[in-house]
């Protein structure tokens, strides 16, 4: 399974050297050791965080007085410091942007001390099959600098684990291990063409390692100089149907020299929700024809996922689409947005949200939600019913959630719900649940007899109101629980 790579872990598997002479390859002075300390939330205890725990990976300078590193390396950081090459120093540093999905991010450090000698590297374009690389990091196994060597052997849209995600990738045969996070891969030149995000660990493969390319890389940099932020990686908003079998694109009325996709959905969140609709056949983006198994030319004598094409956008740009419906052809520009998941993929650094009434925990669902309550394997452990949500469902509004029960805190006034765990919360008094701002807005306004929650699998959880209000406040105390709610539902609960 592809696996991110944060700290160090598992033993080198493969030789590396040492460079002890900076003249042989003077661009491996821009590379750094980057130290973190992480705080996590605890999200089965979203009141509180998990207990601190360091990390180190690498990093590089680029022009601007910036760094570049992993988004991983940094995810929850409560303090990270920089030292050189060759240096005793640490360096504080500050995190200026984090993009969760393509798994940079962006530091700078304060001290001009430490910009002394510094040159940022240069970028190289898109390295080619066979192209030698070489991977330059502090991996596990020592504190100086280390080389590994290898050569591109593949390029695809590849999937990002940390930002569950698909963006080109290139695939090398030199070995990334644990700590190699945010290191630079040169081509012959000096340039840095990838940085080392992640490695394929299996038993019948090896050595076989990832890195994130100049187009990916560019298209973060420049974000962050548009918007001052990340504003992340647009999306179409449709998942789509290969149009390979001839049977197939003869009941839907394609020409034999048209090709495309057939759509089988539109996110209702989407732009494209305006134009686009269910079993169109998408022709083109922006003037490229799209082949019947969804693939586009990319480069001499190769061809490339049509979502490269759409992540080479910025959110809010548009691009021209050509679709085929009831044999016409019609042509839309689409404004494209950042995606809006049902589940989201990360929380961002900002704390997860809770409501607790009666000793009962409300919650919103999170994919690093289910990763902490069923672990690394959470998309086998976690109920089928959240797990499905997680896959197929799409949020019908900006604001949606799925939220659920976390758990019951045990006490007098919620006896026989002690077992209810993750389940979801569908209704309140007969009012559908949009998110959790809007179910804790009902709960402190409510001024009914009881508390009615309908929640999934046909069960129901009743309180009496005023009963269930009085008893909060004991029951917070009694687990230390500084609030009933978290401060960003506070501003919204009146």
């Amino acid at each position: 399974m592809l696996e991110a790579l944060p700290t160090p872990g598992e033993p080198l598997r493969r030789e590396e050297h040492i460079v002890e002479d900076a003249k042989d390859a003077p661009f491996m002075d821009n590379v750094v050791k980057v130290f973190c300390v992480h705080t996590e939330p605890n999200f089965s205890l979203p009141w509180q965080r998990k207990r601190q725990f360091s990390t180190s990976s690498s990093g590089f300078v680029i022009e601007g007085k910036r760094l570049l590193t992993n988004a991983h390396s940094v995810e929850h950081h409560t303090q990270v410091k920089i030292k050189k090459r060759g240096s005793d120093t640490k360096y504080l540093a500050n995190v200026l942007a984090i993009g969760t999905e393509c798994d940079i991010a962006m530091l700078s450090v304060n001290d001009d001390e430490f910009w002394e000698g510094i040159t940022p590297v240069t970028f190289g374009s898109l390295p080619r099959l066979q192209d030698a690389v070489t991977v330059v990091g502090y991996p596990i196994g020592g504190d100086t600098i280390s080389v590994t060597s290898g050569v591109v052997s593949r390029i695809e849209v590849t999937s990002y684990v940390h930002g569950a995600t698909e963006l080109i990738g290139v695939q090398i045969d030199a070995a990334i291990n644990s700590g190699n996070s945010g290191g630079p891969a040169f081509n012959h030149r000096g340039e840095c063409v990838g940085i080392a995000f992640q490695s394929l660990r299996h038993e019948d493969v090896e050595n076989i390692g990832y890195v994130i390319p100049t187009p990916v890389i560019e298209h973060f940099i420049n974000d962050y100089k548009r918007s001052g932020d990340y504003t992340g990686f647009p999306i179409l908003g449709v998942e789509w149907q290969k149009m390979e079998n001839p049977d197939l694109r003869k009941a839907v009325g394609m020409a034999p020299n048209q090709k495309g996709v057939r759509i089988r959905r539109v996110e209702p969140t989407a732009p494209a929700a305006q134009y686009l609709r269910h079993s169109d056949i998408l022709l083109s983006f922006d003037d490229v024809a799209i082949a019947n198994d969804g693939t586009v030319p990319f480069r001499l004598g190769e061809r490339i996922s049509f979502s490269y094409l759409v992540s080479q956008k910025y959110t809010g740009e548009s691009a021209k689409v050509k679709i085929l419906r009831d044999g016409s052809v019609n042509e839309y520009n689409l404004e494209l947005r950042y995606h809006k998941r049902l589940v989201p993929a990360h929380i961002k650094g900002i704390p997860p949200s809770y409501y607790i009434v009666a000793g009962v925990v409300f919650a919103a669902i999170t994919v690093p939600y289910l990763r902490s309550e069923y672990g690394k394997d959470y998309d086998y452990d976690a109920p089928v019913k959240l797990l499905n949500k997680l896959l197929h469902s799409m949020a019908k509004t900006e604001d949606e959630q799925l939220v659920v029960v976390s758990q019951v805190l045990v006490a007098d006034v919620n006896i026989g719900y002690e077992d209810i765990v993750n389940t979801q919360v569908l209704a309140f008094n007969g009012t559908s649940v949009t998110n959790l701002k809007h179910l804790a807005n009902m709960v402190e306004s409510c001024k009914d007899e009881f508390l009615k929650f309908d929640l999934d699998h046909q069960q129901v959880l009743v309180l009496e109101t005023q009963r269930a209000k009085a008893a909060t406040p004991a029951i917070l105390a009694t687990h230390c629980i500084p609030s009933p709610m978290s401060s960003d539902l506070k501003t919204t609960v009146s």
